[in-house]
């Protein structure tokens, strides 16, 4: 009797396993996915006769990619000022005291039709026990240069399609790829979009007491292909696959952009491979085809994981 009740064992200790995994799959996709489409005031900051208004959606920031708009005016009359070389600077100060920042716009861009500066910042963690951030901007105005500190709070992102992914990669560097849309994608093919970004090391010691931009600068990486390989990971999905979706390329507004083809609601998995501009694989690793019913389905070195 004793191998048999070993197996009965066994048999139950798998069985409790995998309704947990389930389980927890299930927990996912009763989630309510938020969609924000309002830009609200986030935070402002004062300095002489000026008020700086940073606007993102929702009125929040939150972790990943985040686009920001910047607008400067007179405290007293409420109207726009005519400001140059504006600069804005993410920075998060760790638990040990480190400093560290993400992808951003230093040099913000002035839209003349909507009147302000646009932006983006990809906040790398949450406020909180990961540390806190601070905004460092500048601005001119006339012959006068004005710079301001804001200490703002980075909110969790609860929506699991603006996920972002940092690792390093075969070159030696440091990437982040964060999600930009959709937000609540569809049973459909849907257009997927992803900023990816490479850290550039600082070249030497930091200049004056202003944040040295040097030391936390990120480029907009260009030329490269992201694979997508979408799959559903849930044991009872099989880790199965769908068609016609499309490979991430850059276009002209700097972003990558591909097709994700989901077939059904619930969690899904983006797997990815990064090529270089020479083709190269510098990230990623090609998922098994096998329909795997009962057992959660592999994944990339490289992956996103999403929900809607």
């Amino acid at each position: 009797m004793k191998p048999i009740a070993i197996c009965a064992a066994i048999f139950c200790l798998a069985l409790s396993a995998c309704t947990k995994k389930k389980t927890d799959y299930q927990a996912e996709i009763a989630k309510v996915v938020p969609e924000y489409i309002e830009f609200k005031e986030a935070t402002s900051i004062e300095s002489g006769a000026y008020r700086i208004s940073i606007e993102a959606l929702n009125g929040k920031f939150y972790k990943g990619y985040n686009e920001l708009r910047i607008k400067v005016s007179d405290k007293q009359s409420k109207q726009e000022v005519k400001v140059s070389a504006v600069t804005f600077l993410p920075i998060i100060t760790k638990a040990d005291g480190t400093k560290a920042s993400g992808p951003h716009r230093y040099q913000p861009n002035y839209l003349a039709i909507e009147h302000y500066f646009s932006g983006y910042a990809v906040f790398t963690d949450e406020s909180g026990a990961n540390g806190e951030w601070d905004l460092y901007l500048s601005f001119d105005v006339a012959s006068t240069s004005y710079r301001v500190q804001k200490r703002v709070q980075v909110e969790k992102q609860a929506n699991k399609n603006l996920n972002m992914v940092s690792f390093k990669a075969k070159d030696g560097a440091d990437y982040i790829i964060a999600l930009v849309s959709p937000q609540k994608p569809k049973v459909a093919e849907n257009a997927l979009v992803a900023g990816i970004y490479r850290y550039n090391p600082p070249l030497g010691a930091p200049s004056g007491e202003f944040p040295d931009p040097g030391q936390f600068s990120y480029a907009e990486v260009g030329g490269y292909t992201l694979q997508l390989d979408p799959r559903m990971p849930e044991p009872s999905m099989g880790n199965h696959s769908s068609l016609n979706n499309k490979d991430l390329v850059q276009k002209d507004d700097g972003f990558y952009h591909g097709v994700v083809n989901y077939t059904m609601t619930g969690n899904w998995t983006l797997n990815l491979i990064m090529l270089n501009q020479q083709g190269q694989i510098l990230k990623g690793t090609v998922v098994p085809t096998d329909f795997t019913p009962g057992v959660e389905g592999k994944k990339s070195e490289l992956y996103i994981d999403i929900l809607f």
